[in-house]
């Protein structure tokens, strides 16, 4: 199996990769708290990438302040994103995974404040920054 078959790795392999909190968020659909982030506040200009296999998903200069308690952006990369209906926990979202693992990312909701109207509410465990080079 190579390397980037994401498909097909294991759980095991993808608790190794990921470690237990990213793969808690990534693999089981979990959230980590509220304002815990490290990406929550990130003025830097790049890309994050999903923590699980390093596809580029959200362009830093479209990352807001949504005082949710969880990294905001109002615009994806276009076919990073795969979009599910999720009606857990008494309600029905729109579940956004990442299009090349599958990886949970976290929500995306029509209340944004800039002229998309989207707000990708992301966990920061499902992501990692880059700078622009």
């Amino acid at each position: 199996m190579s390397e980037h078959d994401w498909s097909n790795k294991s759980e095991q392999e993808w608790r190794e990769i990921l470690g237990d909190e990213a793969y808690y968020v990534l693999r089981e659909k979990g959230t980590e708290r509220p304002f815990s982030g490290k990406y929550l506040s990130c003025d830097k200009d790049g890309v994050y990438r999903c923590a699980g296999c390093g596809q580029k998903l959200f362009e830093a200069g479209h990352q807001f302040d949504a005082h949710c308690g969880w990294p905001s952006f109002d615009k994806a990369i276009q076919g990073s994103i795969d979009y599910v209906k999720d009606s857990s926990h008494g309600m029905t979202r729109t579940e956004i995974l990442c299009s090349q693992c599958g990886g949970h990312l976290g929500h995306v909701f029509d209340d944004g404040p800039t002229e998309t109207g989207q707000r990708y509410c992301v966990n920061s465990l499902a992501m990692r920054h880059e700078d622009d080079e």
